[in-house]
C-alpha cells in the first residue's frame, strides 16, 4: 500500500515537473516570436549601421549600439578585477568571522537593492558630486556598483567548487600562497568566473532604470578616432534606453521592438558563450 501510494505520488510530481518545464519553454519561445514578429520587419542593414534622421527620413541605432558597447568595456574593465579580488580575499585570506560575515551579507543586499536606486545614487555622487554629469562614465561607474556583487558572488562560489585536495597539493610540493591561486585555484575555477563575467554583461546590457538618471539618451556617432576618445565623457544612450524612448515619448513602437529584436540576439549570444567558453575551460581542466 506504502509503495502504491508513494508511486503515485512520484508520478504526479514528475507530471508536475514536466508541464512546469513545457510552460517555461512555450512562455520563452512565444516572447520570442512575438518580439520578432512584431520587430524584424524593421531590422535591416541601414537599422543597424546608421543614426537617426528625421531630414532624411532614415531610423537607425548605430550609435546607441556604440554606446552599449563603450559602457560595457569601462564597466567590465574596472569591476572584473575589483570583484575576482574581492572572492579571492574572502575565499583564500580572510580568516572566517564576524567581518567576513559582514562584508557577505553587505554584497547580498547590494545585488538586492533596485536599479533605479543606484541610478539615483549615481546621478547625485558621480554626476553632481564629482562633476561628470550625463555621460557614460557616470553610468559605467554606477553600473559597477550594480554588478560588483554577481562578480564577486559568483567568483567565490567558483572557488569553493575547486577540491581542498588541489591547494593542499600545491601548498605540499613548495608553491606558495599566491602562485598556488594564480596557478591552480583561479584555472580550475575559471568556468565559474566566466559565467560570472557573462552574466554580468547581460545585465549591463539589459539596464536602463539606472542609466536614465546618469548616462543621458544622446545617440549620435563619435566622430573618427578622436571622437571615440571623448565619447565616454559625453551623454549616450544604449540600446534599452532607446527602446524605453521609442515605445514611450516618441511612440515609435516599429523601432522599439526593432530594438527588441537586437537585444534578444545579443542575450542569446551571451547565452552561447557562456556554454561554449565553460565547456572549453572544462575540457582544458579535464585534460
Amino acid at each position: 500500500m506504502i509503495s502504491k501510494n508513494r508511486k503515485i505520488k512520484d508520478f504526479l510530481t514528475r507530471c508536475l515537473i514536466y508541464i512546469c518545464t513545457v510552460f517555461s519553454v512555450l512562455l520563452l519561445l512565444g516572447i520570442i516570436v512575438y518580439v520578432f514578429a512584431k520587430g524584424m520587419r524593421s531590422v535591416n542593414w541601414s537599422f543597424l549601421t546608421s543614426v537617426t534622421s528625421v531630414l532624411n527620413g532614415r531610423v537607425g541605432i548605430a550609435g546607441n549600439i556604440v554606446n552599449t558597447l563603450i559602457i560595457i568595456v569601462l564597466t567590465m574593465i574596472i569591476a572584473t578585477p575589483i570583484g575576482i579580488g574581492s572572492a579571492i580575499y574572502l575565499n583564500e585570506y580572510a580568516k572566517p568571522g564576524r567581518l567576513v560575515t559582514i562584508i557577505e551579507y553587505a554584497t547580498e543586499t547590494l545585488s538586492g537593492i533596485p536599479s533605479i536606486i543606484f541610478g539615483l545614487f549615481g546621478m547625485m555622487f558621480f554626476g553632481e558630486g564629482l562633476g561628470l554629469g550625463y555621460s557614460l562614465w557616470t553610468g559605467a561607474l554606477t553600473l559597477i556598483l550594480m554588478v560588483l556583487p554577481l562578480l564577486t558572488r559568483n567568483t567565490q562560489e567558483a572557488l569553493k567548487t575547486v577540491p581542498a585536495s588541489y591547494r593542499h597539493g600545491a601548498i605540499g610540493l613548495g608553491s606558495g600562497k599566491w602562485h598556488m591561486i594564480r596557478t591552480i585555484l583561479i584555472p580550475s575555477a575559471m568556468p565559474g568566473i566566466i559565467t560570472g563575467a557573462i552574466l554580468a554583461i547581460g545585465r549591463i546590457v539589459g539596464e536602463s532604470a539606472a542609466l536614465l538618471f546618469t548616462a543621458g539618451s544622446a545617440k549620435l556617432l563619435p566622430a573618427g578616432i578622436t571622437g571615440l576618445w571623448q565619447k565616454p565623457t559625453q551623454s549616450g544612450g544604449t540600446l534599452t534606453i532607446q527602446m524605453y524612448l521609442s515605445a514611450t515619448s516618441e511612440g515609435d513602437f516599429d523601432t522599439a521592438f526593432g530594438i527588441a529584436v537586437v537585444l534578444i540576439v545579443i542575450v542569446l549570444g551571451i547565452n552561447l558563450a557562456t556554454k561554449a567558453l565553460t565547456k572549453h575551460f572544462d575540457v582544458n581542466r579535464k585534460g
